[in-house]
């Protein structure tokens, strides 16, 4: 009972109003404090425990998107990074279908995210999935965009909303006539 959500807001820049939120797992040690993801996701893959992080994950998430709807309130497209383990390991579709039944959620509230190696493991396979997340009317981003095939050709393959631009390109974005290009 370590692990802990956290929602980063997404601001629109033009009106300055919140628009969505980004689902972040952390975990509070009782002794390091907090971990970030970047030292115990990559254990959790080794170990086999990101499957069943992710899936709490989600069902916190969905459980606190409930809430929000139940205050009357509107926190718009919350999205929710799903590990390559969860993605093609069978029924994430099927489980966020009962997340979704079982707390009045629309999948409308839903973004899913996958890195592009995610999405470029198993092509086929990510494309019905894909396709069946889009059924449901949930977005699909594309994270990290950049790091590893970067192909705009590859995308066009696939059925999703938005294309995350990897930090390494936007973090000099206003020093680098390169990076500006690119992005």
């Amino acid at each position: 009972n370590e692990l802990e959500l956290y929602f980063q807001p997404k601001i629109d820049a033009r009106s300055g109003q919140v628009t969505a939120a980004e689902a972040l797992l952390r975990w509070n040690h009782p002794k390091l404090g907090i971990v970030m993801p970047s030292e115990f996701i990559p254990l959790a893959e080794r170990t086999g425990l990101i499957r069943p992080m992710t899936d709490w994950l989600l069902a916190r998430t969905v459980e606190q998107i409930a809430a929000w709807l139940a205050a009357g309130l509107r926190p718009g497209k919350i999205s929710i990074n799903v590990s390559a383990h969860s993605f093609y390991g069978g029924g994430l579709v099927r489980q966020i279908d009962e997340l979704l039944a079982r707390s009045g959620v629309a999948g409308e509230q839903l973004f899913i995210e996958i890195t592009e190696g995610t999405l470029m493991h198993d092509r086929e396979a990510a494309v019905q999935v894909l396709s069946d997340l889009r059924e449901r009317h949930i977005g699909i981003s594309v994270d990290d965009f950049g790091t590893g095939y970067s192909s705009l050709g590859y995308l066009q393959r696939f059925p999703v909303d938005e294309i995350k631009i990897d930090r390494s390109f936007v973090i000099d974005v206003d020093s680098k006539a390169g990076n500006q290009a690119l992005v």
